[in-house]
């Protein structure tokens, strides 16, 4: 019978962690990031820089016999000024692949963001700890999803049993990148956000590049997927490139181009899906930039606006059903030369029947509910018989 006293105390390692790209060493503990070092260094923007420490889809993922586990960790909360404070972030407690609990850790630092002005005010707080008990006995599979939407560092892992490395199961690893809503803006868990929805249904090991504000075409994060290990490939491009208003029609063709010629180095035939943005009312016909309504801070709920000219996208200003025909039009011309190279209208995962009925909160994100709904159809998409993921004719099934 174990008691209080019989805690062991197990170094947080890489064999330990899934979905991360690098480990970093604090004056506190470790810190997973989701793009290397080379690619921090040349990354400027405080909003990439917060989004890419946050940890969509990493988790701790051991074998053991334990039926309690301790872990404290200095989550970073962000504080939104004017906006009610926002739910903690929860962390996912899987047992054998399904979903037993599900618990928040509390202090941690404080990171206060002015969505007006861009300004950003960090400060330091205390250490939590995230408990779980009552897990089965005997040898299980445990995972636990670090929060999403929080920087997380984990300080020390304790159990009541030995734990180790899962030992590789063959599932495929899934390499996705996207914007704020492949990070998970507004799901209700780390194992909610569509992709890893979507990973489950289609027995994948996830690997989330997701950057809330961030899917830029930025080099260094195509550099980031060539260099990453994985068998199945996506990336979603268009709604960041509108709403920050960062280039014409001239120069998203290209950086469309470069970004795919730098993953395919990495991955030359692996199977690469482009997928288009889901539909966004506000930007499928107006270009960027988005802003922030003020008016809807004294609601509780801040809701965007676009605030371009439509007719300037005869000048090659983007908008949403622009960047869709491009993106259409680059992998009808590239898959002549690559037959593993698929496109997919984000529309197809949300799109006008589903803003009526699960409407956009901000205009901008989907809820918790679209986000399951996006997982489901894009598994059924992409991991069924006949699509780009699917399995080889007689593999055995990884679900």
């Amino acid at each position: 019978m174990n008691t209080e006293n019989q805690w062991i105390t197990t170094p947080v390692t890489a064999d330990l962690l899934r979905g991360a790209l690098e480990l970093e060493r604090t004056e506190r503990g470790i810190l997973p990031h989701r793009l290397p070092a080379r690619a921090r260094a040349q990354n400027t923007d405080p909003q990439l820089a917060m989004a890419e420490a946050q940890p969509a889809g990493v988790r701790l993922v051991l074998r053991t016999r334990a039926t309690r586990i301790e872990l404290d960790t200095v989550p970073t909360k962000r504080v939104y000024a004017g906006v009610p404070p926002r739910p903690d972030g929860v962390y996912d407690l899987l047992v054998d692949g399904r979903l037993t609990g599900r618990e928040s850790v509390t202090g941690g630092n404080t990171l206060t963001i002015d969505m007006t002005t861009g300004a950003f005010d960090h400060r330091t707080g205390p250490a939590g700890t995230l408990r779980f008990s009552g897990l089965p006995e005997g040898d299980k599979d445990v995972e636990i999803w670090l929060p999403h939407n929080e920087t997380t560092e984990l300080v020390a892992l304790r159990t009541d049993a030995p734990v180790a490395p899962v030992p590789d199961r063959g599932r495929r690893v899934w390499l996705h990148h996207g914007s704020s809503i492949s990070h998970g803006s507004d799901a209700a868990g780390p194992t909610a956000t569509w992709p890893a929805h979507a990973a489950a249904l289609g027995g994948a090991e996830l690997i989330n590049l997701g950057f809330g504000g961030s899917a830029l075409l930025d080099p260094f994060t195509a550099r980031a997927l060539r260099d990453t290990p994985a068998g199945l490939l996506s990336v979603k491009i268009g709604i960041n490139v509108v709403n920050t208003d960062l280039m014409r029609l001239r120069a998203f063709g290209p950086a469309v181009h470069g970004f795919l010629d730098t993953v395919r180095e990495g991955h030359p035939t692996a199977p690469l899906l482009v997928v288009s943005p889901v539909l966004c009312p506000i930007h499928e016909d107006t270009p960027g930039p988005t802003a922030l309504d003020p008016a809807s801070l004294a609601t509780g709920q801040p809701r965007f606006r676009a605030t371009g000219d439509p007719a300037e996208r005869a000048n090659g200003k983007l908008t949403l059903n622009a960047v869709r025909e491009e993106l259409a039009r680059i992998v009808r011309q590239r898959s002549a030369e690559d037959p593993n190279l698929y496109y997919l209208d984000g529309r197809a995962l949300y799109g006008a029947d589903d803003y009526a009925e699960l409407p956009l909160p901000d205009e901008l994100h989907p809820d918790a509910a679209a986000h399951l709904r996006i997982g489901e159809r894009f598994a059924a998409h992409t991991f069924a018989a006949g699509g780009p993921f699917a399995l080889p004719e007689g593999a055995p099934d990884q679900a």
